[in-house]
Parts: structure tokens; sequence; C-alpha cells
């Protein structure tokens, strides 16, 4: 049977949404206790990203939870933290903090800064931005394609926050909605962007440098502490280089369909698909889990192409 006619959205069983969360089934399908928290204890050092003193934050199981947690150590309001970067201070994409946090890496926190608003003519139907979020409702800008509309405007950067569009207010958005909002504007007319961008320093080498001794630990774990929206944090091994190599594929596959990158959706859709011995399968394993996306089947099938071949590995 063709894949489009298997993908009917199903609403979530209380079973389905348990194992999203995070909990095992046994054989008889019932579901097992969630992993307890772990018993020992985690403390994670961090740094506001334009220059601080350094602090410790510990006791968190999800993004929100250690916003609040940097925020009380700055006496800041946590809706001032826009992201965090993992061992660096610099606004770098490839550095983001997810929901997995090596248990030697050091947190960069990235606070509002200076607000501005922008004006754009749409002339082509691609603006050529790739939106992600922080997972605690700030959409922002985490690619800009060389010559693209946005590309054009100089003052539009990456790492900016989407604060509205036209005037109409998109905090608490996830970031596929405010990526279907853009690319929902009419061609060859004109709107408008607020944004703020992250607070910079004014010298970056002195903060930079207290930071070091974390950079220098990169990659000598082998676990993470994994974040979750509901449900305690949980200790795991580092994933393979051919899952991590899968998961990447389709964070690129989500652009390439999508025009979003999500390093976390698309870990989500690997654990949906590594089990499943079809794309009909996957299909339908896709809709019960991220009932909330339209992919097209395209994206379908090559997305369960990466899958297989990571098996394969």
């Amino acid at each position: 049977m063709p894949l489009g006619l298997l993908r009917k959205k199903k609403p979530k069983s209380k079973e389905t949404s348990r194992l999203v969360e995070g909990e095992q089934a046994d054989a008889a399908g019932s579901s097992l206790p969630h992993p307890t928290v772990p018993t020992r204890r985690l403390v994670f050092h961090t740094q506001l990203a334009h220059g601080s003193a350094t602090g410790r934050v510990e006791d968190f199981s999800s993004i929100k939870e250690l916003y609040a947690k940097i925020a009380g150590v700055f006496e800041i309001s946590p809706s001032e933290i826009l992201y965090c970067t993992l061992n660096t201070p610099r606004v770098d994409m490839g550095k983001l903090l997810g929901t997995q946090i090596g248990l030697e890496d050091f947190i960069f926190a990235h606070v509002k800064g200076i607000k501005k608003e922008v004006n754009v003519y749409k002339s082509e139907d691609s603006l050529g931005l790739t939106i992600t979020d922080n997972g605690a409702g700030y959409a922002f800008i985490k690619r800009i394609k060389d010559g693209s509309v946005i590309d054009s405007v100089k003052t539009i950067c990456v790492g900016d926050h989407i604060e509205s569009i036209n005037g109409e207010n998109i905090v608490g958005w996830r970031h596929f909605d405010v990526a279907k909002k853009l690319k929902e504007l009419r061609k060859e007319e004109l709107f408008t962007l607020k944004l703020i961008e992250p607070k910079k320093a004014f010298e970056i080498e002195p903060r930079s440098k207290a930071g070091k001794s974390s950079t220098e630990k990169i990659g000598t774990g082998r676990e993470t502490l994994r974040l979750r929206s509901k449900g305690p944090a949980t200790v795991e091994e580092v994933p393979s280089e051919a899952k991590t190599k899968a998961i990447e594929k389709i964070d690129d596959l989500l652009e390439l369909y999508m025009g979003i990158r999500d390093i976390d959706l698309a870990t989500t859709m690997f654990e949906a698909g590594k089990d499943k011995g079809n794309p009909d399968e996957f299909a339908v394993a896709l809709d019960e889990t991220l009932g909330d996306f339209a992919f097209p089947d395209e994206f379908v099938f090559d997305v369960w192409g990466v899958i297989g071949d990571a098996k394969r590995e």
C-alpha cells in the first residue's frame, strides 16, 4: 500500500505518550518506570556569553529549569536568556545547547541585547532563513543562505531572536510555526521584523580565556545529561558515530524540506525509526510521535534511507 495512504494521524494513547517521554515497555505492553535521576551530583560551570564571573548550576531536568538556575546565579530574569552555547561564548549555531549536555561541557548563556526593527522586501519565494528555537519560547535565526533575500539585509544576523512579524508577537511559538509564518508572507511585498540580538562583549579575549579549561575538555567524557520536557533528566552514553552522523543528515533534510534545523527533532525521528521494518511503519510512527508536523512523503523516504544506512553500519 502506498506510503501516503498509511500515514493517517492517530490520537496518542496514554501508553504512546508515556513512551515518547522516555519510558520503556515490557513484553506485555505495560509501561515501566522512567529511569531515575542520577544519584551522583552533577555540577556544571556557566558564564554569561558577553562576560561574567563563573557560576555553578546543578539539579535541573529541563531547559526551562536550567535557564532559571543560570538566571538565579547571575541575578537576572530567566526571560533575559535567549539561548545557550556549549564550550564557546561565540554565537556558534553548531554549539547550541539542545537536550543533551556532556558532563564536562561549559555552558555560556546569551542574553538579550540591542532591539531592532527591520523592513524587508520579499522579492523571492524563499527568504533564505533557517529557524530554530531555544525550547523555552524564543525562536531565532540559525542560518542565513548566501545571496538570499535576508542575506542582503545586513542588519539581520545569525543568532537574532525574532520577537514579532508584521506586528504580531510570536514569543512562545515553536520554530516550525515561525518558519511557516515567514513562508506564507506574500511575494513582492514589504514586511517588518522586530528582532533582539544577543548582548555582545567589547573585549572577548579575557572572558574566552576564563572558559578555556572547559573548552579543552570537549569530547573527553563518554556520557551526557539528557534533559526532558517532562520527567527527570537521565545520564546516557554518548551515541555511536553512525547514529550521530545519521542524526546530522536528518537535520540537514529538515532544513532542505522544512526550512528548520532541530537536532532534537532529528534525534526523535531517528529513535522512532531505528526499530521499524519498512518506510510505512516508520511513517505511522512519525504520525504517532510527531502529529503536529505534516511531512512530505519524499522527506519520509529520504529520512528512512538515512536510518537504514546507519543500521547497516
